[in-house]
């Protein structure tokens, strides 16, 4: 049988590929945990910094796999949500490499990563109020946090989808791509976060996530517990070392 997700590594950058095509890319019980693995791995493994999440066979994923839903099986897994990652991402940054359709979860997983790239005829979508359902996933605030709140109402109340070109205006995607050619982008931006301090990028990450919910007068004491560590570590003394001495920097993330 085919694998339904493929976990590839390229150097500092782990991809995440789901992997069944005939069903856009439904998400199973078995693929989110798999998924779950891999993000596990990412967040533990020091040689990693990046992960790039896609689809294969042209779309990105059409939510929950609803043969499986009638079956009783639920893709969600306590305590971290669809895919294991909507309800707790990973804490290493997650880029969503989107061709096709990204459609109720699948758009809710794109939605709980950290930076989006989409080829121009992608499409994103929460259409559960069509079938009398609500996106529980996380989209129903998570789109109003990364686009305007009454263009994410919209998208939310109509479940009507949006276009890429659209969501690049609004500031959903980072970046578009030709059709085809949202993983190579993807992993362009990935490649420029991998060869950035491993520690100084995971703890920007902390501090972007977090920072929303301090109190505005607490915000630089709040942060310090976060990136007081990467101050001090080996890699802070070696950018400055590799600066100083005109060379690419060797990263150990301690």
């Amino acid at each position: 049988m085919t694998e339904e997700v493929l976990v590839e590594r390229e150097g500092r950058v782990m991809t995440i590929t789901m992997n069944r095509p005939e069903a856009r890319n439904a998400l199973t019980k078995s693929m989110s945990e798999r998924m779950a693995a891999a993000l596990d791995e990412l967040d533990a493994d020091p040689t990693l910094s990046v992960a790039v999440l896609t689809g294969s066979g042209g779309a990105f994923c059409a939510g929950m796999d609803l043969k499986g839903f009638l079956r009783g099986e639920r893709p969600s897994i306590p305590g971290r949500g669809l895919g294991g990652m909507t309800q707790t991402p990973p804490k290493k940054p997650i880029i969503a490499a989107v061709e096709g359709w990204a459609l109720a979860g699948g758009c809710e997983l794109v939605l709980a990563c950290d930076l989006i790239v989409a080829a121009r005829t992608a499409r994103f979508g929460l259409p559960e109020v069509k079938r009398g359902l609500a996106a529980a996933a996380g989209g129903l605030f998570r789109l109003a946090d990364r686009i305007p709140r009454q263009v994410a109402l919209e998208v939310i109340l109509t479940g009507d989808p949006i276009a890429a070109e659209r969501a690049y205006e609004v500031g959903l995607v980072n970046r578009l791509a030709e059709e085809g050619g949202a993983l190579a982008a993807a992993h362009e931006l990935a490649a420029a976060i991998a060869a950035n301090g491993p520690l100084a990028v995971q703890a920007s990450k902390d501090v972007f996530t977090q920072a929303p919910n301090w109190p505005a007068q607490h915000r630089f004491v709040l942060q310090r517990p976060l990136i007081d560590h990467v101050f001090e570590s080996n890699d802070a003394k070696e950018g400055a070392s590799a600066f100083a001495e005109k060379r690419e920097p060797v990263w150990t993330a301690t």
